[in-house]
């Protein structure tokens, strides 16, 4: 049963990269448009660059930000940003990595997270700038899973506390996204805790041998695609 009585929307996709500056790359050779703007998180040790979509959505380009001040009890990264499998990864290059749904008003992620403990992870203030939100990040830093599935196709939540979101001060880019596909071998797993948050009309899901998530988008220059449908 959907315990979400307020659906979620899509909040940011994330392609997550070694360094920012290959990251941005990634994203201008593939959609024409680079990433600009963000800046540091410094609870999460990371930097970021903003990519401003139709409707109130952007695109995250994010990294470990290599002049982030670490100590003995600094926090593992968000987006499984220090899992050695997931740096191997990076080191082939930047990718479509996870994506992001909001939770608005009247309902209240924190309360919301306290109700279902086993089903939403953790929540972790955060801020960037002026800006200051609530977002489900695990004590290892992993993405979110459910009953074993999860490797970034299931959505961290969100919940701003500013009044203005960030996608309303970034430039039109001119980019919409038109779909969002997510591949995984527990499909079904998958596609129960979409249900249950909420979410299934933000992404589909399909099953493949190795988790993947693909969007499409329309930009000036036509149809474009970050990601690749897994094997």
């Amino acid at each position: 049963m959907n315990v979400n009585a307020s659906p979620l929307r899509l909040d940011h996709l994330v392609v997550t990269a070694r360094t920012l500056e290959q990251g941005v790359q990634y994203v201008s050779d593939a959609l024409g448009v680079a990433p600009a703007g963000g800046g540091a998180h410094p609870l999460m040790r990371t930097h970021n660059r903003l990519l401003g979509l139709w409707g109130d959505a952007y695109l995250e380009v994010i990294a470990a930000d290599p002049g982030a001040k670490s100590g003995a009890n600094a926090r593992a990264r968000l987006f499984a940003l220090d899992d050695p499998a997931v740096q191997a990864r990076l080191e082939r290059g930047p990718y479509l990595a996870h994506w992001v749904a909001r939770v608005e008003p009247p309902k209240n992620l924190a309360r919301w997270r306290d109700q279902y403990p086993q089903r939403i992870p953790e929540l972790v203030p955060m801020t960037r700038g002026d800006f200051s939100w609530q977002l489900t990040v695990a004590d290892d830093g992993a993405f979110p899973a459910w009953q074993g599935a999860g490797d970034g196709v299931l959505p961290s939540l969100i919940q701003w506390d500013t009044a203005r979101h960030p996608a309303q001060l970034l430039a039109d880019s001119g980019i919409a996204l038109t779909s969002l596909t997510g591949f995984h071998p527990q499909a079904q797993r998958v596609r129960e805790q979409l249900q249950w948050l909420g979410a299934t009309h933000l992404i589909a899901v399909e099953a493949a041998l190795s988790p993947a998530l693909v969007a499409q988008f329309e930009t000036p220059s036509g149809p474009r695609t970050l990601g690749a449908p897994a094997c």
